[in-house]
């Protein structure tokens, strides 16, 4: 028979242990121990510093107000990822959390606007999004009415070594109990091959029912002790490596990320409060990493705070991200490069995935199987965004962008390209965590434009849609108005109690 769940054991701290910690602590409450065993002689990858809007129903849940939040994480509004220069040198687009101008009940915007392009319209996809609109002028707000036509969604940029000290700061104060300590073996149940105990350097041991592997890409218990195979996509995804590194601040705080890209990865940007996060993702096949570090130091846009931190990465995932009773969260159970921002999000969505399924009766191979197969979905959907950005670039320059060119995809992908580019029309995945306007942005920013458009879209007079348009367009950039700068607005959050 099962046994019930009585104590969950997190292996590991840092974003995703403390995170995990203080979701299950919040949810369950005391009918369930939790213990987080942590070592500070072990550093953390901590380099997932912006999100995606998720993040606020966490906070939410957790009871931590928007101010508390910045405070706490230097942290500043992120509205959008601009890409410079993927699908040509020199040439940029954004990817918005906003929504591109109004959907028809049964024909998105696109169509009308794709009609309106033939037609002779000059206005760009991004002139009827309000983030973008906001990004453009620096400037944020919170909308004055309840139509999501002006709905600006939105999320943050924050230090993340700042954050996992706050998370571990409310779970102390909550009851989570904190162990510091190395983990010198794992020792499993004989009958079952569950992990039982803990065995610490210092000879004490630590006993749970169930595990939540946090030890980042070690993978110390789904991976190294219960050998739980890992999926290679490095042949999609051939990036293997990262550089970070911190600068200082400029004097505006953009609200939003840059991605730069460069001959071999890309570049981010991440505006903090008090510093901007730096970093390069790169191909260790075909630029060395002397030469990644030249080009990175060369492009901090302010002096660096610090030297660069090489982090070796191998992009996939693990098979089974619950097998027995251990739960791989964050790095154990996968790395997706942050391109667009997942990092953080793959915590959260995978701590409550595992609450809807908690096996507070005893672990039965049905909910591990139901968790594995979402698991499994939530990864690939995200995968194959990423592999969109790469695939359908234009660039001529070094043989990096020209071999994830003409790479074959996942069939999944294909298909969902040639569908757009044909007809426009765009279908959301199950577990997709981006939705079709997100789809959009990206595959017309990377120069995917559709063939045709819906007929419903030729049901307006040219006159019509003309003025429906510059209608649409001009009561998106009169949603502005009240927006203050993005550093005034967190400078009047700061001030809030």
């Amino acid at each position: 028979m099962p046994e019930r769940i009585a104590k969950v054991v997190v292996v590991g701290g840092g974003t995703a242990g403390w995170m995990s910690a203080a979701l299950i602590r919040r949810v369950l409450g005391t009918q369930v121990a939790v213990e987080v065993v942590e070592s500070e002689t072990i550093g953390t990858v901590g380099v997932g510093e912006a999100t995606i809007p998720p993040i606020h129903h966490l906070n939410a849940v957790l009871g931590i107000s928007e101010s508390e939040f910045l405070r706490e994480t230097n942290g500043s509004i992120k509205l959008a990822i601009r890409f410079e220069g993927w699908r040509v040198p020199g040439e940029s687009y954004f990817h918005t959390f906003g929504v591109p101008g109004r959907n028809h009940a049964f024909c998105d915007f696109q169509h009308f606007w794709a009609r309106g392009l033939r037609l002779g319209q000059t206005r760009s996809l991004w002139d009827y999004d309000l983030n973008y609109l906001a990004c453009k002028t620096g400037r944020f707000g919170r909308p004055r009415t309840q139509d999501p036509f002006l709905d600006v969604p939105y999320a943050y940029h924050f230090d993340s070594g700042l954050y996992g000290r706050y998370l571990r700061k409310i779970c102390v104060a909550n009851g989570v109990r904190r162990t510091e300590g190395l983990i010198a073996d794992v020792l499993l149940a004989p009958e079952s091959g569950h992990v039982r105990t803990l065995k610490l350097q210092d000879g004490r041991e630590v006993h749970g029912d169930l595990f939540v592997d946090c030890s980042g890409m070690r993978g110390l218990l789904i991976q190294q002790k219960l050998d739980v195979p890992y999926e290679d996509w490095s042949h999609w995804l051939p990036c293997d490596r990262a550089l970070a590194v911190p600068s200082e601040r400029l004097p505006q705080t953009l609200p939003y990320t840059r991605s730069i890209a460069h001959r071999a990865g890309w570049q981010w940007q991440i505006p903090l409060q008090h510093r901007i996060g730096n970093g390069l993702v790169y191909s260790s096949r075909h630029i060395s990493d002397d030469e990644a570090t030249a080009t990175l130091m060369a492009s901090l846009p302010a002096p660096a705070l610090a030297e660069p931190k090489l982090i070796r990465f191998r992009t996939g995932r693990v098979r089974d991200t619950w097998a027995k009773n251990v739960c791989a969260i964050g790095l154990s159970g996968g790395f997706l490069e942050p391109l667009e921002s997942t990092s953080i999000y793959l915590i959260q969505s995978a701590i409550v995935r595992l609450l809807k399924l908690f096996p507070h009766e005893g672990i039965t191979q049905a909910l591990v199987d139901e968790y594995n197969a979402q698991s499994t979905l939530e990864y690939e959907t995200i995968r194959d965004f990423i592999i969109l950005h790469y695939h359908v670039n234009e660039r001529p320059d070094t043989g990096f962008w020209q071999d994830v060119r003409h790479m074959a995809v996942p069939q999944r992908l294909r298909d969902k390209i040639a569908l757009f580019r044909a007809t426009g029309r765009l279908f959301q995945d199950p577990y997709d965590i981006f939705k079709d306007a997100s789809w959009l942005q990206v595959l017309v920013g990377q120069g995917v434009m559709p063939a045709d458009h819906h007929p419903i879209a030729d049901a307006f007079a040219p006159d019509e849609l003309a003025r429906t348009l510059a209608e649409m367009a001009a009561a998106k950039a009169k949603g502005l108005e009240g927006f203050m700068s993005h550093d005034d607005y967190l400078a009047a959050v700061m001030r809030a109690r």
